[in-house]
Parts: structure tokens; C-alpha cells; sequence
């Protein structure tokens, strides 16, 4: 077993998703691709009603392909976001499922935010609770590559095939048809009731 500050992956853990992103160098600034918005993973997944699961943990693991700096545009997170272990509401960034995958979170007064620089070939870790997101690529010559490969419970992702949700964008299974009852489930549209 391996524990990684305060996280624990185990034999029953299985990949439940990879994802290569690329943030290239040439994107213009008001570009809705230019930067991620401030989010917790959880809001995209099932939560333990929808899975019929007694938990959701998760390891992420980010490894840097190149240096990934504020310049161009490296992990920012709200300190001690997970501690709660709970979500805030999140609303999608497009308006609907149809228009944009990504989803977005407003931050509190008292949020504090850091960077994580990391240099190529480091890690930076986190669970399904932390808030955080990216300032977007703002080097005039520099892309910042990261390669994710996020860790569930064998059980946790065998309830997720099971429903039919695999983290893809193209799955039918998304945040905005669980209809689960979840505290956290997004709002269809800012100012619109929970789903």
C-alpha cells in the first residue's frame, strides 16, 4: 500500500480515467479554452446514491510533462478545500451539458488560493474534494502538458460502468442526467433550481 500525503491507494484501487491535457502557448487570451475554471472533481462524478457506494475516494495523480508555471499556466487550488469533504454548488460554464463539459464554482471571501508549480516530472496529488483549477497559458513560447491518471476503488468504478459512466465527455451518464438527489448536484443554468 502506498500513502501519499494523507491518501491512501490500495491493490482494490483501479484507474478510472487517463487524460492528457494540453495547454498550448498560442491560445488567445479571452479564449474560454485559455484558462480552467476553479471546480472539485466530484461535481462531474456520481455520488454513493447514484453508486449505491459507502464512499468516493480518489487519488489524482498530475504528472508535469513540461515545467508548468503561473506563466503558463499551473494548478491553482483553495487551500484546505478538502478538508470537508463535501462540495458547494457548482453550475455548468456554457450553460448546459450541450453547450460545454466544464462546470464552475464561485470562491468565498475567506478562500485563500495557491499555486502548484511543478517542474517536469513531478507529481501534484489531490483527492475529489480539493478546489482548483488553472490560470490558463499566458507564455508567448511555452505549452504546459500534464498527464492525469486518476484512482478509485475497485468498487467505486465498477458502480460507475455499471450506470454507464466511464469520465468520458461523450458518455449519455453525466453530471446533468444523475438525478440522484446529491447536495452538491449542479444547477442547470445560474439562477435555475437544482436538477
Amino acid at each position: 500500500m502506498l500513502f501519499l500525503l494523507g491518501i491512501k491507494v490500495g491493490a482494490n484501487n483501479l484507474i478510472c480515467y487517463i487524460q492528457i491535457s494540453i495547454y498550448s502557448s498560442n491560445w488567445k487570451r479571452n479564449s474560454v479554452f485559455h484558462f480552467i475554471e476553479f471546480d472539485k472533481d466530484m461535481a462531474y462524478w456520481p455520488g454513493i446514491t447514484a453508486l449505491g457506494v459507502k464512499g468516493t475516494e480518489t487519488t489524482t495523480f498530475s504528472l508535469a510533462i513540461d515545467d508548468s508555471t503561473e506563466e503558463n499556466g499551473c494548478l491553482r487550488y483553495v487551500v484546505g478545500s478538502q478538508a470537508s469533504k463535501t462540495l458547494r454548488p457548482h453550475v455548468p460554464l456554457s450553460g448546459s451539458r450541450e453547450e460545454g463539459h466544464a462546470l464552475t464554482i464561485e470562491l468565498g471571501p475567506d478562500d485563500v488560493v495557491e499555486l502548484a508549480p511543478a517542474s517536469r516530472g513531478s507529481l501534484t496529488i489531490h483527492d475529489e474534494y480539493v478546489v482548483h483549477g488553472s490560470g490558463g497559458n499566458q507564455s508567448p513560447n511555452r505549452q504546459r502538458r500534464t498527464y492525469v491518471l486518476a484512482y478509485r476503488a475497485g468498487d467505486i468504478v465498477k458502480a460507475e460502468r455499471k450506470i454507464g459512466f466511464t469520465h468520458s465527455h461523450n458518455d449519455e451518464v453525466n453530471w446533468d442526467t444523475f438525478n440522484d438527489g446529491e447536495s452538491h448536484r449542479v444547477k442547470a443554468s445560474k439562477g435555475q433550481d437544482e436538477l
